[in-house]
């Protein structure tokens, strides 16, 4: 009997009592979060099961690292590249530093990078989640925990918690209306995932634009593209080689599809823009010397960052768990001379 009452834990008692374990260490802690009925029920279950709190352990977690975990899909993208930067540079001002954690875009590896930060090694967390997320369980599970959470960029919509962003609607929006406006008769949208939020709502608002131009079942002119780099240029150059379905202009969805678009052209003798408009979101740094210069959304990527950061260290400091913030940064559009026609 001793044995069991002296391995009870705040797991233990989240499920005996039906919360979470969030919910019952806050209560433990006499949070002003949680209310007194739920207070008395977790103070008296805990009297119940002998209860013994990990003096030591708790001692180390009320004692703060200053240290901040940021987990991105990639950091080739120059966009996380720019928002790291954002963060380093908001965070030190704050004392606080950062560990950067990198999912490859894959849910194992976020799954697994979730589960080491869960144990409270750090201060929060700033998360752009993987495009291969079908749920949100294991973050879920540790904002459960108390630790503060923001996302940035990509975003759980299914969640509560801080999150900074820009309009990818709107971004989806100009970019389609931009090359109707060019004169092209026939726009693609092309997407790496059918699941991430950004993606969709940069389709959405490409959506909106074809047939606000009359432009009849747009979504057939949405594809998925691999990112692997040789099953993307061949899917691009399947598009570009078929006569009757040939695009004239094309909205790329993410950075990391411009170079095997622009190789598929080289390759094609297809000129650009004179043949094919293309405008890309993207924050690539050297898009104005690739030939042609590209023509992007480009998204405010270091003030996202610098936000994101201000968020969780506010929440850092105020002991307090973000629920609804939502903080959007404009993009803006950047025309350059692979959508120009200088006919019109």
């Amino acid at each position: 009997m001793n044995s069991v009452q002296n391995n009870t834990t705040i797991k233990t008692l989240a499920e005996k009592l039906g919360l979470s374990k969030g919910t019952v260490s806050k209560a433990l802690k006499d949070s002003h979060e949680i209310s007194i009925a739920t207070k008395n029920k977790v103070i008296e279950a805990a009297n119940e099961l002998n209860y013994k709190p990990n003096h030591f352990a708790s001692g180390l977690k009320s004692r703060k690292s200053k240290t901040i975990a940021v987990i991105v899909p990639e950091i080739v993208d120059s966009f996380f590249s720019l928002a790291i930067n954002g963060i380093e540079a908001a965070t030190q001002k704050k004392g606080y530093h950062i560990n950067v954690y990198i999912t490859h875009d894959l849910i194992c590896k976020e799954k697994e990078i979730i589960k080491v930060l869960s144990d409270g090694r750090v201060d929060g967390v700033l998360i752009s989640i993987c495009r291969e997320a079908s749920d949100n369980d294991h973050i879920k599970e540790l904002i459960d925990r108390g630790i503060p959470l923001v996302f940035f960029d990509r975003v759980a919509d299914d969640l509560e918690g801080g999150k900074v962003v820009t309009d990818d609607f709107q971004g989806g929006y100009i970019a389609a209306r931009h090359l109707i406006e060019q004169g092209c008769k026939k726009v693609y949208f092309l997407s790496i995932s059918e699941s991430l939020s950004i993606l969709q709502k940069r389709m959405e608002g490409f959506i909106r634009a074809m047939l606000e131009n009359n432009i009849i079942a747009p979504q057939k002119n949405v594809l998925q593209i691999s990112t692997e780099e040789t099953k993307s240029l061949e899917a691009i150059k399947s598009l570009l080689s078929n006569p009757e379905e040939r695009p004239d202009g094309i909205v790329i969805s993410v950075e990391l599809l411009t170079i095997p678009i622009y190789n598929a052209c080289l390759e094609l003798n297809i000129n650009i823009p004179d043949d094919l408009k293309i405008i890309c979101f993207s924050n690539l740094l050297y898009a104005s010397l690739l030939s042609p210069s590209l023509s992007t959304i480009t998204q405010p990527a270091f003030e996202i960052g610098q936000q994101a950061a201000s968020l969780i260290c506010n929440s850092i400091e105020r002991d307090t768990i973000i629920k609804k913030e939502r903080i959007i940064c404009p993009s803006r559009l950047d025309i350059r001379r692979s959508s120009f026609a200088e006919s019109l």
